[in-house]
């Protein structure tokens, strides 16, 4: 009797890698690089974004770079009253009248994006902020020690009162890194308040300078507060102590006083 050899089990070579398995890999990869962004400002260099009326253009100036204008699309009768810029969508939101409805345009298409009324806030005017790690928005209330928080498209999160504000906020920044709600009083010239999320008061800062009451913008990278001089055509930059660093002159000699600030992003987030 004989007996079979035994023969050992063949192995199966390794299929290559199909065109489709190798665009669901690179399709991966991307998304986990957006994801690794998607809680920090993307690194990029700090741009200051100036307006005036709603029919003037917005000023991009960046470091190093000749001002570069970006249309509103928007008329005269469109009254602004406030601009907050988005680094994460690269999206500018417009704060107009009634002072309840809210323009946005993208930045680099420069054209509207869309716009979105604000149900809960009570019409008239005020200043905005964006907070980046979810988008929600901060309006300053018409008449009230207060902030309105909403979604990105304008419904209502909650009210924020702000402890020892005697009247409506004027200007409106959100410190990114810390999160706290930066406050320039509109009966105040020359002070900043600090209020954590709950609206309870931290503390201020004394300004060196007076500033004109309308807007407020910080850069949380720097640590420093952006304003619109009330002595001259100009932006002060101060520091976190209140001390004016350098100043940015307005265009043409004009006023704009609806300042933001914020990096350029290199990932945007739709």
């Amino acid at each position: 009797m004989t007996t079979a050899k035994h023969r050992p089990a063949r192995i199966p070579a390794r299929r290559a890698s199909s065109p489709r398995v190798a665009r669901l890999a690179a399709l991966a990869a991307l998304a986990g690089s957006a994801l690794a962004f998607a809680g920090c400002s993307t690194p990029g260099p700090t741009h200051v974004y100036l307006a005036s009326l709603a029919e003037h253009p917005i000023i991009d100036r960046g470091p190093g770079l000749p001002d570069v204008e970006i249309s509103t699309h928007l008329i005269a009768v469109n009254d602004l009253y406030g601009m907050a810029y988005d680094p994460f969508t690269d999206h500018l939101f417009l704060r107009i009248f009634p002072g309840n409805y809210v323009h946005v345009v993208d930045r680099p298409a420069r054209a509207p994006k869309r716009a979105f009324a604000v149900p809960d806030l009570p019409e008239g005017p005020g200043d905005l902020a964006i907070r980046s790690s979810d988008r929600n928005l901060f309006f300053a209330h018409p008449t009230l020690p207060a902030l309105l928080e909403t979604t990105l498209y304008g419904r209502t999160v909650r009210t924020v009162t702000l402890e020892h504000l005697a009247g409506p906020p004027a200007g409106v920044a959100y410190d990114q890194i810390k999160n706290r709600l930066l406050i320039l009083p509109s009966h105040a010239a020359q002070r900043i308040t600090l209020h954590d999320l709950a609206g309870q008061h931290l503390g201020e800062v004394i300004l060196d300078h007076a500033v004109r009451p309308v807007s407020l913008a910080y850069d949380s990278n720097a640590a420093e507060f952006y304003a619109p001089l009330r002595d001259r055509p100009a932006v002060g930059v101060f520091d976190s102590n209140g001390r004016l660093q350098r100043t940015l002159p307005h265009p043409d000699g004009r006023p704009h006083d609806f300042i933001d600030v914020g990096p350029r992003s290199l990932i945007r987030m739709f």
